[in-house]
């Protein structure tokens, strides 16, 4: 599975942004995805994620409220809606696929290359 995350960009607090995770593999469907991210000097935190079907998405209690993940299996592309934007927010994000939905990244064999999200306040 390849996947290509865009979107990111620089906004202003309390701004909006929607990432998208294309994957060019025929299997997309099948795995669940995440989305992490990592800021500078710190570890790769999990954010949200949806199970193959598109149900059953969770997040991470600082993000919960703020973001929404969502799938199209038919564009074989997950996205994360991100609003009401924190500087805290900034960092590389990252999609990821795996077999189940899992909020540690260990889990998952296959990621995207980042796309860098920038808050400023």
């Amino acid at each position: 599975v390849q996947l290509q995350a865009s979107g990111g960009g620089l906004v202003q607090a309390g701004g909006f942004l929607r990432l998208s995770c294309a994957s060019s593999g025929r299997t997309f469907s099948s795995y669940a995805m995440g989305w992490f991210r990592q800021a500078p000097g710190k570890e790769r935190e999990f954010v949200a994620a949806i199970s193959w079907s598109g149900g059953s998405p969770y997040y991470a209690g600082s993000v919960k409220g703020r973001f929404t993940i969502s799938r199209d299996n038919a564009k074989n592309t997950v996205y994360l809606q991100m609003n009401s934007l924190k500087p805290e927010d900034t960092a590389v994000y990252y999609c990821a696929a795996a077999s189940g939905a899992d909020s540690d990244y260990r889990v998952y064999p296959y990621w995207g290359q980042g796309t860098q999200v920038t808050v400023s306040s």
